[in-house]
């Protein structure tokens, strides 16, 4: 079984490559074959080294996306994309990467299939930000996709092409309407979204951390684990199971920012909660007010797809994957 990782360089993608070398059987059968590619080059797993190829490419520029096709993956993973506050900030950029790049893929495999027989399963990583306020008290998989952002505008175009180009029998396409991921190891990135992991991520390691939004704020998240595992299940899973709306709203746990903090001082105490300093930001909060806070995602549910149900168990996964178990103290 060959598999590409479109965007293996990004965390949820370096999290997913390193779970397919941990876990032989992740996918079901054995992995024979791992292509790894991003805008710069992404690590391979000592686990399956002689049997990754990594590249680094730009998939928006011509030829890229044929290039990676011509090898004929039967599983493509595509989570390349750059992230809300960027795509908001670069129109142009966000529609070249999040859109344009996307299709270019999407053709590519169309091409690929007028050769010969060839029809791959997709998995797409969407968001929640393809709904725009007013919303319900919990959104339901029925609810109408109107973005508030440029970034879940393209996301919205996308699901609308990959149901058209499964429909039509070019691929076998799922799209995973990811929460948002939290808490997110490493560095804060452009994302909007960041300061939700910010408070959590940083004064667990004896940081100071910035919040620019109120306590009130209430927003939708799972862990980096949970991301991992909507991917996996969603490689595997019978798509007969899901019909013709292949787009799917992914569990997750509704929560306060407010409850973030109470969450973060009982599993790290009162020293950690002191760590975080406010600094309202108007932009941040305008963007954040538009973005959906709470979802009804039987449907995934039903089709086994699992998250977090508290945020102890968010910040504890965190310290167990990224902290080895144990919280620092600067």
């Amino acid at each position: 079984m060959h598999v590409l990782v479109i965007g293996a360089a990004g965390m949820v993608g370096r999290k997913l490559v390193e779970r397919l070398g941990a876990q032989e059987d992740a996918l079901g059968r054995p992995v024979t074959r791992l292509s790894l590619v991003d805008v710069v080059e992404p690590p391979a797993p000592a686990s399956l080294a002689e049997r990754t190829k990594v590249t680094a490419l730009d998939l928006s520029a011509p030829g890229s996306a044929e290039r990676l096709i011509a090898d004929r993956p039967d599983i493509i993973f595509h989570l390349a994309a750059i992230v809300s506050g960027e795509a908001e900030a670069d129109f142009e950029k966000g529609y070249r990467v999040n859109l344009d790049g996307t299709r270019a893929l999407f053709e590519a495999i169309r091409h690929e299939g007028a050769r010969g027989p060839y029809r791959p399963r997709l998995v797409f990583a969407s968001s929640i930000a393809v709904f725009g306020a007013p919303f319900p008290d919990k959104i339901g998989d029925t609810f109408f996709t109107t973005p508030l952002t440029s970034y879940g505008t393209q996301k919205a175009i996308t699901e609308l092409l990959l149901a058209d180009y499964t429909r039509r029998g070019f691929f076998d396409g799922v799209g995973l309407r990811l929460p948002t991921i939290c808490i997110r190891p490493g560095k804060p990135n452009k994302a909007a979204s960041g300061f939700f992991s910010n408070i959590l991520r940083e004064p667990l390691s004896g940081q100071e951390a910035v919040l620019p939004v109120e306590e009130d704020v209430r927003h939708w998240f799972a862990s980096p684990r949970a991301a991992v595992g909507f991917f996996l299940h969603a490689a595997k899973i019978d798509t007969d199971e899901i019909g013709t709306r292949r787009n799917l709203t992914m569990p997750g746990l509704s929560a306060l920012v407010g409850e973030e903090i109470e969450a973060l001082r009982r599993v790290a105490g009162e020293k950690a909660v002191r760590l975080i300093r406010r600094e309202p930001d108007p932009a941040i909060r305008a963007i954040v007010a538009g973005w959906p806070t709470d979802f009804d995602a039987r449907r995934a549910e039903a089709l086994g797809f699992v998250a977090e149900k508290s945020f102890d168990d968010v910040i504890r996964i965190h310290i167990e994957d990224e902290l080895g178990g144990t919280i620092g103290h600067g």
